[in-house]
């Protein structure tokens, strides 16, 4: 059985954040209800690398986040679909929207009139920075997010910054935040009986992301700065190889100590972390003139083997060809999808269970694909 089997989830959000959180729970055994609007649904379903599919509203960044869950469409500007979306969370055990603040209480749904019909209910909002503040009804994206927390600030190299991630990295450490979120509020409602109300940023989330610079800077002032490839221990850093890059993960003392000791050069090991800094630049040209000897792939090989933190730096096809990838089931591969031709892949999960663990079972749903079997539950027709 896997942890949240009998658990139901209504899922009003869109795009990454909101959608990519229940899924969490989805693939966990939820049975996680996507309401969408038939006229505009999610907008992830049109987007992504397969124009066809975009255009027919299965686009690749829904099928991200959408196998397992059911689809329903209501126009919740209408009365009728408002009644609807309310029978059906008397029924549920958490709902979960990520519109602007406030907006579902315009509508009359939000947490008050819902914890009122259905008191053991979990309600989490998503949004860019809280409903409270002088940012509250402001509205962003993870883009925009990354350039107001100060993370495009500190990415980048001494000479081309700020630059963003190229993953929508907030995006997703929000989605699985609030999976942990609600997670935690599920299992505290197994204690208490009591349902809760969730408030999640993706700010307040992008400032964890940068948690040991934040205490850095709250302590002595000093702005993270964007190194690029570069740390500040050289051993810690990027170099150039015969064919490519290779990113050494040198990182503690004992490490350096085993790395300088296979490259013959016992003259560089140092006893403190200070004496690293100190002489980083040194130990930089040093290192720079040694990896260019190999082949990126060599060095891996190599320094793997005696226990040394180190990997060439691969594409994402070279990374998803990688056979502990296909040990480790992170992906999974579907055969077909209502209005999708021919096989696709999507993430499953980052840990695995010993038993009743993470697992896909239905691909994702065409839009308002449930409605009549959810209807039904309910008594309407």
């Amino acid at each position: 059985m896997r942890p949240f089997e009998g658990i139901r989830v209504i899922d009003a959000t869109h795009v990454l954040a909101g959608p990519f959180a229940t899924y969490q729970l989805a693939i966990l055994g939820a049975d996680v209800i996507k309401v969408e609007h038939p006229d505009d649904p999610d907008q992830s379903r049109g987007v992504g690398t397969d124009k066809e599919l975009n255009r027919r509203n299965m686009g690749t960044a829904f099928l991200t986040q959408a196998s397992n869950k059911r689809s329903i469409t209501l126009d919740l500007i209408q009365e009728k679909d408002r009644s609807i979306l309310k029978k059906l969370v008397v029924t549920a055990d958490v709902f979960v929207e990520n519109y602007r603040p406030g907006a579902f209480e315009a509508l009359g749904l939000g947490y008050d009139v819902f914890a009122a019909i259905n008191p053991r209910l979990i309600y989490a909002s998503f949004s860019a920075f809280g409903p409270k503040g002088p940012r509250g009804e402001q509205t962003a994206y993870d883009h925009v997010i990354q350039a107001t927390s100060g993370i495009m600030a500190m990415t980048g190299t001494p000479e081309v910054n700020p630059i963003k991630y190229g993953s929508p990295a907030v995006d997703y450490a929000t989605s699985v935040t609030g999976a942990f979120a609600l997670s935690a509020a599920l299992f505290q409602r197994e204690r208490t009986g009591k349902g809760q109300r969730i408030d999640m940023a993706m700010l307040d989330v992008a400032m964890t992301l940068m948690s040991s610079h934040l205490t850095g800077y709250l302590r002595n002032g000093v702005h993270p700065k964007p190194n690029g490839n570069l740390h500040p221990y050289a051993t810690n850093s990027a170099y150039q190889t015969r064919d490519g890059l290779v990113m050494l993960g040198a990182s503690n003392l004992r490490q350096q100590r085993q790395l300088w000791a296979l490259l013959e050069r016992p003259d560089m090991i140092k006893k403190t972390n200070e004496e690293r800094e100190a002489d980083r630049e040194r130990e930089a040209v040093a290192l720079s003139e040694i990896m260019g000897t190999r082949t990126a792939g060599e060095w891996e090989a190599f320094l793997q083997a005696h226990h040394v933190p180190a990997a060439r730096v691969r594409t994402m096809s070279e990374a998803i060809a990688d056979p502990q990838l296909e040990s480790r089931g992170v992906i999974y591969r579907h055969a077909a999808g209502k209005g999708i031709d021919g096989a696709f892949g999507v993430p499953l999960a980052a840990f695995q269970f010993a038993h009743g663990g993470p697992r896909i079972d239905a691909p994702p749903p065409a839009l308002g694909q449930h409605n009549a079997e959810i209807f039904k539950e309910l008594g309407i027709s």
